[in-house]
């Protein structure tokens, strides 16, 4: 498959039909006065391994053939992807190996060995993950599965926004968090085909804003050695060469977020809607909640991208 189309997004769909949560539209009037505007949270963070990653995995790992399946996979990744190849491998029986970081949070450790994946650790400052993946591929034989960069990928993660645009509900924004951009590319994809009308927008941590700078300058724009942020979900330097050119047509705008606004919608997350959110799922929450987002936006939909998140971390938020 080359760039995916709206099309594909549609054959993910069926894929995951039976598989992937169908995930609930949240809604809290609370939430609605600090933002000044009617919002609904895809609760993402309810889907399966607590992350939307599950979709494209699933739809990735579904796709391949008998003899593919055989040699395994291999990804790379600091969590929700390794929990989402990890969960959608042992459900369809196929041997995964996972290249996590060393300083990965605890809980999407062990959730990947929980499912039975194999974990190689590397250090994100000295090693590069995608250079031990592509020698474990090359070694076994294994299919490569991208957290973002990939058609499958993308397609499935679209499901996200083929469910919000037929919500039965008419959406005139929808922000969604941005790593390497494959929610935000599915999305796009989606509600571009079924809500033409419904303005997209992204939000990314304030030292890891690729994406709203390659937006500003019309080309993909790489960022080096930025420091760590709490978001470790979202921590990507470069906008990805398949999501980019999707993305940098259907972007509006991109809000960059501290750790502290995401601290914050999560504290206000699991106030008022019950969910626990980490902080990179926080993030799209965080640019509505802090004012990011222009005036004249009544009804908008807001994707939590993820739940798993270590007990000291949420202490924090909900110690603000």
């Amino acid at each position: 498959m080359d760039a995916p189309i709206y099309e594909d997004v549609l054959t993910a769909a069926n894929r995951l039909e039976g598989y992937a949560v169908k995930t609930p539209l949240l809604h809290a009037a609370e939430i609605d006065a600090i933002a000044g505007a009617e919002i609904h949270f895809k609760a993402e963070c309810l889907q399966h391994v607590g992350a939307f990653k599950y979709r494209g995995a699933r739809n990735r790992l579904a796709a391949m053939n008998e003899a593919e399946r055989a040699r395994g996979v291999v990804a790379f990744s600091s969590g929700n992807h390794a929990q989402g190849v990890a969960r959608a491998a042992k459900e369809l029986g196929i041997d995964a190996i996972i290249v996590m970081p060393s300083d990965a949070p605890a809980i999407k450790v062990a959730g990947v060995e929980r499912d039975g994946a194999t974990i190689i650790s590397y250090d994100r400052m000295t090693e590069s993950r995608e250079e031990i993946a592509a020698q474990i591929a090359r070694r076994d034989g294994r299919t490569v599965v991208p957290s973002y960069d990939d058609p499958y990928i993308i397609a499935g993660q679209g499901t996200v926004g083929l469910e919000i645009a037929r919500s039965g509900l008419d959406f005139d924004a929808l922000i969604t968090c941005i790593g390497g951009g494959g929610l935000c590319a599915g999305i796009s994809l989606a509600m571009g085909a079924e809500s033409p009308d419904t303005h997209i927008f992204g939000a990314e941590p304030v030292d890891y804003n690729d994406h709203q700078l390659s937006l500003h300058a019309g080309e993909r724009i790489g960022l080096k050695n930025p420091p760590p942020t709490l978001c470790d979900a979202i921590m990507t330097p470069i906008p990805g060469k398949i999501t980019w050119p999707i993305n940098s047509k259907s972007l509006t705008d991109v809000f960059d977020v501290s750790d502290a606004d995401c601290l914050y919608a999560m504290k206000l997350a699991k106030q008022y809607l019950d969910v626990t959110l980490e902080p990179g799922g926080a993030a799209a929450m965080a640019a509505v909640v802090t004012g990011r987002l222009p005036k004249g936006y009544e009804r908008i939909a807001v994707i939590l991208s993820g739940g798993n998140v270590d007990p000291e971390i949420m202490a924090r938020a909900l110690d603000l």
